[in-house]
């Protein structure tokens, strides 16, 4: 048995040295030995699916679009909220006071689920972070629903 590490034996025909005709006038070149190469069959898929059957359609992506662009803006509403809390800002500013405003009912409906820390002036709103969750993924099955009733009911050719 020849080990792994030794060299091949000379003698051996599928190593000698011939002369390939594509290297005419080159000198010697070695042959490869050749293997024969079974034809293969490609693969078929087993049914065929129309692509754009399942295509978003372009109405369904835009109604995505605008759901994703107002959940961002409330979302952001309530992080410069719970920023201006988490750093004591004035409430009687017109900002601060502008921001309260805006999202006060969007905030009210998780209040007293969990207590609110506070440490002298600054307040961690646990509500308004549950609120962000809350709205992101509201935001995220809204648009999903949208896109997928829009993509059953596109017209399929």
């Amino acid at each position: 048995m020849m080990q792994p590490n030794e060299p091949a034996d000379p003698r051996d025909p599928r190593y000698a040295e011939t002369t390939d005709p594509r290297y005419s006038g080159y000198g010697v070149a070695p042959m490869q030995p050749v293997t024969p190469v079974e034809p293969v069959e490609p693969a078929r898929p087993l049914r065929r699916v129309d692509d754009a059957a399942y295509a978003p359609s372009w109405r369904g992506w835009r109604a995505a679009q605008i759901i994703y662009t107002i959940g961002g803006i409330v979302e952001a509403l309530i992080v410069i909220r719970l920023i201006l809390e988490l750093l004591a800002a004035n409430p009687g500013a017109g900002f601060t006071s502008l921001i309260y405003n805006i999202t006060d009912p969007l905030v009210a409906p998780f209040q007293g689920v969990f207590s609110t820390p506070r440490s002298h002036d600054s307040v961690l709103d646990l509500a308004a972070i549950l609120a962000i969750i809350v709205y992101a993924l509201l935001t995220w099955l809204v648009a999903r629903l949208v896109d997928l009733i829009q993509r059953r009911s596109a017209p399929v050719a």
